[in-house]
Parts: C-alpha cells; structure tokens; sequence
C-alpha cells in the first residue's frame, strides 16, 4: 500500500501559504513510499533534468512503467499484461517489489544515461523481502527479463528520426518563432503503443477545412485569430487575474519543469496515494496513463507534421495577418504572448499549433483517469512547478481538469481554441483504446 506521502518538494511563504516548489530533490523521498510511485518519482526527477520535447518523454514514461507493469503481471494473477508475462526460474523465490526495482534499475540508465539515480536507488535498498527464499535464494530475474524485453521492442520504433523538417513561408504554415529549430518534426511516425498508426485518431484539419486558402479566407479562423490576439497577449486587457493563473499553472513549458506529461504523471501519483492503490493497482494506473500519454504524443505530432496543414501559432499570425488575405484579422507586428521563459523572454513552443499536446495529453489522462476509477466526478487538488504559478487547484471532474488545461493554452497565447478542442477529443480516444488494451 501507499505508507507515506510522496516528495512533493513544499515550501512555505513569508505569509504561510503552502507552495510546490520545483521538482523534489532526490533527497526529500519519504522513507517508506511505494516503489512504483518512488520510481515515478525517479522518472519526474528525470524530466526535470533533461530539457526534452514532450514527444521523448512521454515515450520514456511508457518504458518504464511498462517495464514495472508487466513484472507486476508476471508475477501476480489478475493482471493482463502489456507485451506478456516473464516466467519464473526454478528453486527461486519472487518478491514483487525486488522484481520491480530491478525493472527500474535495468531500464533508467537506459532511457536517462546522464541522470544520477543513486538517492532513489538507496532508497529501494531498504526494501528487504519478507518470507522463504526458496533453495537458490530470492531471484529478481523476471523483472530484469521484463525490462530487457521492453527495451528491446522500442530498439527500432523511430524515434531516432531525424530527417530535417522544411519549414514554409506561404500564410498559415509554420515557421519558427525565435524559441528553436521545429522540435521532433518526425514524432508523429513513431511505432505506436496501442495504436495501428500515428494516423489512427487524427483530427480533421482545422475548422474542417480542405485547403489552406479556404481556412484563411474564413471567418472561423480570423474568430479564433482574434479571440488568442485579446487574451493571450501579454499586455492584455481582457484577459482576467484568474484565466493568468490559469495559464501558468498548466504550463510547464521552460527547462527545469518536468514538462506536460511529468505534471499529469505528478497528478496521478496525487490520485494514486489518495486513494491508498495498492502496488498492483497503482502499476496498473500509471501504466495506462503512460501509455496513453505516448500515444497521445504521437497523434498530436501526426497532426501537427503530417498533414497539409501545419498551422503558424498565433504569434505569428498577428505578426503575419496583413498576409493572409482576411480582411477581419489585423497585423500587431509587436504582439507577444503571455509565455515566458525563466529569462523573462516571451515564446511559443517550436512547433505547429494544431493540434495542442498539452490539450492532447490532458485528454488523454483525463480519458484513462475516469475510465479507471469508474466515473468522471472525482474531486481532486493539484499542483504546478511552472516557476510563474506554483499555487494548487481543485476540480470536481477529470473532464474540467483537462478542458481547463486545454483551455490554458489560448490564455498564455500560443494556441488556438480549434487546437484545444481537437486535442482533447483525440486524446480522449487514445485513452479509451489504452484503457481496452490492458483491461
């Protein structure tokens, strides 16, 4: 079971307010706290370390707890497992949470070469199986046969791709904003996990459009141009005190955060305690939003790279609007949007805006959370390290959650609403097949 509360590396305010701080460091982990959140905890550490896209990190979260799962589902009954069961060496007892540890050991200096584990891996260390060891002794070969196993079927999945993007200068395609080079252009091609294709759940190109030239020329898109021009800039004036921390809280954008997908991660670990999940069940959980999460990942990608549009972010529509033939949308070659990195410089993330990842993956977690525990209204309060917004906030539902993630996007500047709304339905639909998958 879930014995101690987990590292959530807190902070009090000259006026008492409790704060999250940036990611915990290794050395805060509570004596006593369950492996599969002490390695989540670990993966977190990770993400916060490595300043990655989204894309590899969420396949680097799919590793690992589908490594901790399929030990869990060797060697306890009740569980489908994700690739299949390891089985046991004769004359060798198994313990679970020994099996588990070596899974992790086996995989994190694989995904994470650079990262120093060494307080987590201390931590593990004070686990001692409790009962008969069996003739040869205790044995944590399934977990580390399970491991190999994983890793070598990611080996050859794409991800290493790096044919260069060719970027374009007609109105409405993306080009680069100032924030870096297009980032992982070829994501939406990774090998899937649960999926048949990338492809599988793209959404229709924005607002429905054909053609580029018709969803310029439409007053659906100078609607969407407007609506981001007004509230996400960062002079706003119609923006509210409330939608501003809205923004940041779902941000975790810049270097130092552990990103999109380690918020959800942090998020379900918050769920996984309040509800007290055993070892199993919380393996199980995490397991399905990881995997979600990946895919999701991959269908976001697909639809930002691989189809005929690859939609400019509203900052550079305002700057660009004297180009795109509207005559409802009106050139701000000044605008900025609200996002900011920890140097104070306003940017939007290096690639296409449709669809929103953000939006994609809080589908995708809300989709696999409420599918999990059986229902929608479930009242949580989380938490941020975004440096701009590390207060908590409290939802009654997944489904409010992740609109509101979705949502924040238009608010810090850099997305459409188009994108938020698309993200989610199709992260929503990878969850429902995650969930399928291992039920």
């Amino acid at each position: 079971m879930l014995r101690t509360g987990l590292a959530l590396g807190l902070a009090t305010t000259a006026t008492g307010a409790t704060v999250a701080t940036s990611a915990a460091p290794a050395a805060a982990i509570p004596a006593g706290t369950d492996h599969v959140v002490l390695w989540n905890e670990a993966l977190r550490y990770a993400f916060a370390r490595t300043d990655m896209a989204p894309g590899p990190l969420t396949r680097r979260a799919a590793i690992l707890n589908a490594a901790l799962y399929d030990t869990v589902a060797s060697l306890s009954s009740g569980y489908r497992p994700y690739l299949g069961t390891v089985s046991r060496e004769p004359n060798f007892n198994y313990d679970v949470v020994s099996n588990i540890d070596a899974a992790a050991r086996t995989v994190l200096p694989q995904i994470f070469p650079t990262v120093d584990f060494t307080a987590y891996y201390t931590e593990a260390a004070k686990y001692k199986p409790v009962g008969n060891p069996g003739p040869e002794g205790w044995s944590t070969s399934v977990g580390v046969a399970v491991a190999e196993r994983i890793l070598a079927a990611r080996a050859n999945d794409g991800s290493t791709n790096n044919t260069p993007y060719v970027e374009s200068t007609a109105p409405g395609q993306w080009r680069q904003t100032g924030s870096g080079a297009p980032a992982t252009p070829n994501w939406g091609g990774v090998t899937p996990w649960t999926l048949t294709s990338g492809s599988q759940f793209r959404p229709p190109l924005p607002g429905g459009f054909s053609s580029l030239t018709a969803l310029l020329a439409s007053p659906e898109y100078a609607a969407q141009v407007n609506e981001v021009k007004s509230l996400g800039a960062v002079n706003s004036t119609t923006r509210t005190a409330e939608q501003t921390r809205i923004a940041f809280f779902w941000a975790n954008d810049v270097a130092g955060t552990y990103k999109p997908p380690g918020q959800l991660l942090r998020h379900t670990s918050i769920l996984a305690f309040d509800r007290n999940l055993e070892v199993g069940a919380a393996a199980r959980l995490y397991t399905m939003v990881a995997l979600a999460m990946a895919d999701a990942a991959i269908v976001a990608w697909d639809a930002k790279y691989r189809t005929a549009i690859d939609l400019w972010r509203p900052e550079t529509a305002i700057r660009l609007a004297d180009t795109d033939g509207n005559a409802a949308t009106v050139a701000d070659p000044t605008w900025q949007p609200l996002s900011v990195d920890r140097n104070g410089v306003r940017f939007s993330p290096p690639f296409p805006a449709y669809t929103s990842g953000h939006a994609t993956f809080a589908g995708a977690w809300a989709g696999v959370m409420k599918r999990y525990f059986g229902t929608d209204n479930v009242t949580f309060r989380v938490d941020s390290v975004d440096p701009n917004e590390q207060q908590y906030r409290t939802y009654s539902t997944f489904s409010s959650a992740a609109v509101e993630n979705a949502r924040s996007r238009v608010y810090l500047g850099v997305h459409y609403q188009w994108d938020a709304d698309f993200g989610v339905s199709s992260g929503d639909a990878v969850a429902a097949r995650v969930v399928s998958r291992l039920s």
